[in-house]
């Protein structure tokens, strides 16, 4: 007769074998198509194939070559750059006055800030198209920042909101007490404790502007984003360019995370 106690044993160590083992099947899932296009970039061919039939770096330079593609990225990057600012700067602001001067309301505030979350895409781009062409901003790099930067709003909203709301106030009330204003209680105390939640947020809403789409292709006109620009290749001419530059968005996207966490990492050993 089995013991109680091996059998509970055989179960608990089954049932964590089964979780770790559907773990990484999903983790597979996820990064399966990052092991396709890695090799599918260095192909020799002309066009997408996987496997390749030869290797080469001829589309890595002829996205570095390329002066339409230069001009895309740079346009991303600024675009990308305004929006997180303004979406960070915004977000925080109401993050605050819903975690400090409108609990009351802070329910319905934080479900309306999640709209631009909830309504589809094409919906909020039209909105947008019909907006901004009566405000003279359809075809300007500003008027796509505007946009993205609602898009990127929700997410700053939800990580500035949950810091904010672990963050103890009694220092900040502290730090008034002794005679500093509201403003330098906030720049001095408030924003270095949920430094890494501004991070999170800040890289968040970078990636939710670089990579979007939809409102790029309303707004854009003789220039585009490189979402837009690679859509356009995909159209157009089909070839592994844009397997090259897909790699290369992966790429900084590991460079900037590994850099939140080494910034995060060294803010915990030193509060420790």
């Amino acid at each position: 007769m089995s013991h109680p106690l091996s059998v509970q044993k055989t179960s608990e160590w089954l049932g964590k074998g089964l979780l770790g083992a559907f773990s990484w099947l999903v983790f597979l899932f996820l990064i399966a198509p990052l092991l396709v296009v890695v090799p599918i970039s260095f192909s020799g061919g002309s066009y997408l194939r996987f496997p390749p039939d030869s290797y080469s770096v001829r589309w890595y330079q002829t996205y570095f070559g390329s002066q339409s593609w230069i001009d895309a990225t740079l346009l991303s990057l600024l675009v990308g750059a305004v929006a997180t600012i303004l979406s960070v700067a915004l977000g925080f602001l109401f993050a605050l006055g819903i975690t400090r001067g409108l609990k009351r309301w802070s329910g319905a505030l934080e479900k309306v800030a999640l709209a631009p979350m909830i309504v589809p895409s094409i919906v909020y781009s039209v909105s947008m198209y019909s907006l901004f062409s009566d405000l003279g901003l359809v075809g300007t790099w500003y008027g796509i920042a505007l946009a993205h930067t609602v898009l990127c709003l929700p997410f700053v909203i939800i990580i500035l909101t949950a810091g904010l709301k672990e963050y103890d106030i009694d220092q900040e009330t502290a730090a008034i007490g002794l005679g500093a204003s509201r403003l330098v209680a906030i720049r001095r105390i408030t924003l270095p404790q949920i430094r890494s939640s501004l991070l999170s947020a800040a890289f968040l809403a970078f990636i939710t502007s670089f990579d979007e789409l939809v409102v790029a292709m309303f707004l854009s006109s003789t220039f585009g984003t490189l979402p837009k620009k690679m859509f356009d290749n995909i159209r157009l001419q089909i070839d592994p360019t844009i397997a090259a530059v897909s790699v290369l968005e992966i790429v900084m996207i590991v460079i900037v995370m590994f850099m939140l966490l080494r910034m995060n990492k060294g803010k915990a050993s030193r509060l420790a």
